[in-house]
């Protein structure tokens, strides 16, 4: 199940917040602010695909994500690597190295991380 862009920008928020009701998730947003029926609507959306839930307080609904953030993108990019580069996480890296303008620092750093990650494979 995936969210569209609309629920995506909510998710941000309401992973940010951890918690909020209906009151907190508006103010999140910048100007101009989604209308509260979009934003309920939304909500709506997102209990029915499982992604967010809610306690009730009297007639207040304090919503929190059942789907971490982490989990989600992860979803995201390993679908993506399938689906566009054959399921060659090199063919990605390569792609991603050449084609998104990084810097020499951000490149050292993305080396830093996969030599890392590549000693705790070792152990």
């Amino acid at each position: 199940m995936q969210l569209s862009n609309a629920e995506e920008q909510l998710m941000e928020h309401l992973w940010k917040l951890e918690k909020a009701f209906m009151k907190d998730l508006l103010e999140a947003y910048p100007e101009p602010k989604p209308a509260t029926t979009t934003v309920a609507t939304l909500l709506k959306r997102m209990i029915d695909k499982k992604f967010v839930a809610y306690n009730e307080f009297g007639n207040s609904r304090e919503y929190y994500p059942l789907v971490k953030k982490t989990d989600y993108f992860s979803k995201h990019v390993k679908g993506l690597i399938s689906n566009f580069f054959n399921n060659s996480a090199s063919q990605f890296a390569s792609f991603f190295t050449t084609e998104t303008n990084l810097s020499a620092s951000e490149l050292e750093d993305l080396k830093k991380i996969i030599d890392s990650e590549i000693q705790k494979k070792k152990k």
